[in-house]
């Protein structure tokens, strides 16, 4: 069976969900394809962002804050509430039932802008077609004027710390735990590993976060980078830079790893440890040899400052593409795509684009640093001014933080 529409979306996160809103209240008939399904075959829309990544993890990064409040800070406000607990189990629950929230929400809008959900692993073809091969095996090929690769990416895998999903993880396991481990191991100290290394940590878990690079956050403005590392420290998180992980091991139910830094070699046992060095665009077998997309050097769809590829009709936007993996920047892109499919001019402008390490406090950063634009010969006048010496954050217990 083929269908013919205007713009078919692959993928439905924060990127393609957009897009297609967007596109069909331009006067488009669009449909989006969406591989992930529910125990009864149908489509979970909303991507890694709301299953997997940003919802949930911030849903766990709120509970995990109310309990260290509870726990260590109630008192200062003459509260008292006795023996302070965490029920993982209910903790996770509160969770899930924010992401069916949400996704839920997602299915009601493509249902109210009359958006086609299409379940199945979406592929590319010649011509503007894409193959869709369901959950129960059924296939389908649909064809369209234009074609919006939106389908995300995958945590990156590292050989010498293979994901098995239950003592090594990866950022979507670390999201599952049924207990807080006593001894949390984590490579990568980028944004996911500082979030999931806060929320165990602040439930009691001692958390060593393994960081290859020298650096810390080496894309945040010098200062407050350093000023994160000196909180981040006083908060209970070890992160240990320069440390470059060599091997590990499950003996016994617990992780042994190994990894050097400088000269030396060290080895830390784990009860759990999570995988969070990055991700990488989703693209394996979503476009045949002849769809006339081509990749860059990184794994990334390539596309021009529009988003469009070096196939005719065919867009490709969100974590596929070059720059930051954020899910807003993905929605920006997904709005321009689809003014550009309209006849609309719509550019954007990535340096408007805010990134954030949702930690506390939380790390927030737009446009280029003082460092690059030192690099880059322009001349800036910084200003700053210390939390200690705001009201608000006297008030809310935080100036020091």
């Amino acid at each position: 069976m083929t269908a013919s529409y205007d713009v078919i979306v692959i993928g439905s996160g924060p990127a393609g969900y957009v897009c297609a809103i967007r596109c069909a209240q331009l006067g488009k008939k669009v449909a989006v394809v969406e591989q992930w399904a529910d125990d009864k075959g149908k489509p979970v829309l909303g991507g890694t962002c709301l299953n997997v990544g940003c919802i949930p993890s911030k849903a766990l990064l709120d509970s995990s804050h109310k309990f260290l409040e509870a726990k260590e800070h109630f008192a200062d406000h003459g509260i008292g509430i006795g023996e302070t607990q965490i029920n993982v189990a209910t903790m996770m629950q509160r969770k899930d039932q924010i992401v069916g929230q949400l996704t839920g929400g997602v299915a009601g809008l493509l249902k109210h802008n009359q958006i086609d959900v299409v379940q199945g692993r979406g592929k590319l073809l010649a011509n503007r077609k894409v193959q869709v091969l369901s959950s129960d095996g059924t296939e389908s090929v649909h064809e369209a004027e234009n074609i919006v690769l939106a389908a995300g990416s995958l945590p990156i895998d590292i050989p010498v710390a293979p994901v098995d999903q239950v003592h090594i993880v990866d950022s979507t396991g670390a999201l599952v735990f049924e207990s807080v481990p006593e001894r949390l191991g984590v490579i990568g100290a980028g944004v996911i590993g500082l979030e999931l290394g806060s929320v165990w940590g602040r439930l009691g878990a001692e958390v060593v976060l393994l960081e290859a690079m020298d650096g810390f956050l080496p894309s945040m403005d010098a200062q407050i980078a350093k000023e994160g590392q000196k909180l981040f420290k006083k908060q209970g998180l070890d992160i240990r830079l320069g440390a470059r992980v060599t091997g590990s091991e499950v003996i016994d139910g617990q992780v042994h790893v190994s990894y050097a830094m400088g000269e030396e070699t060290h080895t830390e046992i784990f009860d759990r440890l999570i995988v969070s060095v990055g991700r990488r665009p989703q693209t394996g077998e979503l476009f045949a040899e002849d769809s006339g997309v081509t990749m860059d050097e990184r794994g990334c769809v390539f596309v021009n400052e529009v988003c469009s590829t070096e196939a005719p009709g065919v867009w490709a936007i969100g974590d596929m593409v070059r720059g930051p993996m954020l899910a807003h920047k993905g929605s920006e892109e997904g709005v321009m795509v689809a003014e550009q499919i309209a006849g609309h001019h719509h550019p954007l402008n990535y340096d408007l684009i805010p990134s954030i390490i949702y930690t506390h406090p939380e790390i927030a950063g737009v446009g280029k640093t003082e460092q690059e634009l030192k690099a880059e010969g322009v001349k800036v006048k910084v200003g700053t001014f210390p939390f200690a010496a705001i009201g608000r954050a006297l008030a809310a217990a935080t100036a020091t933080e």
